[in-house]
């Protein structure tokens, strides 16, 4: 992970951006974190972070992990092949 400053960083935007796919890039404001430059390899990656914040999705991995300790579902383990 990279720190950079707010002024550093929109002086060299670009450059930034094509290294964020690496690494991700914390941008700071008077010396304090202020954001994170995060960068996509592909457009699967940004699939992959899309629905990883989605709260929708979020919502209802909660509610199946909710049903499961409730005794409700079945486990992979018993699905018939």
């Amino acid at each position: 992970m990279k720190t950079v400053p707010l002024t550093e960083m929109k002086d060299h935007f670009s450059e930034y951006l094509r290294s964020a796919g690496r690494d991700e890039i914390v941008i700071t404001r008077h010396g304090k974190p202020a954001g994170v430059l995060i960068g996509f390899t592909s457009e699967d990656d940004w699939f992959d972070y899309r629905l990883e914040n989605d709260p929708r999705f979020l919502a209802r991995i909660a509610t199946a992990r909710e049903s499961l300790r409730e005794g409700k579902g079945i486990r992979l383990e018993d699905i018939p092949e």
